[in-house]
């Protein structure tokens, strides 16, 4: 795989896993509501696909050793992996109850983060185990601190 193709869907797919798990399970958490979620999964796709793939053109760019041509594949690859990944978190959401389809989102990101560390570690000859693991516990990470967020947020009066 050429590697300005490897930098978009690496952090297009790691991206949209995480910072969509986090937005559902704060969301949810604080909101207990369906539309409140759909809502911020369609505006993650969207606004942070293109805010990224732009972050990621910027940086191709500021290397100054990247060809325009390479350039362009990373930021495209970028904003295509994190709205696909972004956008699959809406399925579960549409069909399921609410509180199922966050623990279904939270079991589809981490295998799909999961399965990417292990192409990584593959790819680098690094220990699986090791990668995996790191990956996997900042998502977790993410995951708690959010839904206590969440939480937190729900108790407020505004």
């Amino acid at each position: 795989m050429r590697s300005s193709i490897k930098t978009g869907i690496g952090f297009g797919l790691t991206s949209g896993i995480i910072t969509t798990l986090g937005l559902i399970v704060g969301l949810s958490s604080g909101t207990h509501s369906k539309i409140v979620v759909i809502g911020g999964i369609l505006t993650i796709a969207v606004a942070d696909s293109l805010s990224d793939s732009l972050g990621i053109h910027i940086s191709e760019e500021s290397k100054g050793s990247n060809n325009l041509k390479n350039i362009w594949v990373a930021t495209i690859s970028t904003f295509l992996s994190k709205f696909i990944f972004a956008l699959s978190f809406v399925i579960p959401v549409l069909f399921l109850d609410l509180s199922l389809a966050v623990v279904v989102s939270i079991i589809w990101g981490l295998l799909l983060l999961g399965a990417f560390s292990y192409y990584i570690a593959l790819e680098n000859g690094d220990n699986v185990w090791s990668v995996i693991g790191e990956h996997l516990l900042i998502a977790v990470l993410v995951i708690v601190a959010t839904h206590y967020i969440g939480r937190w947020i729900s108790l407020l009066e505004v």
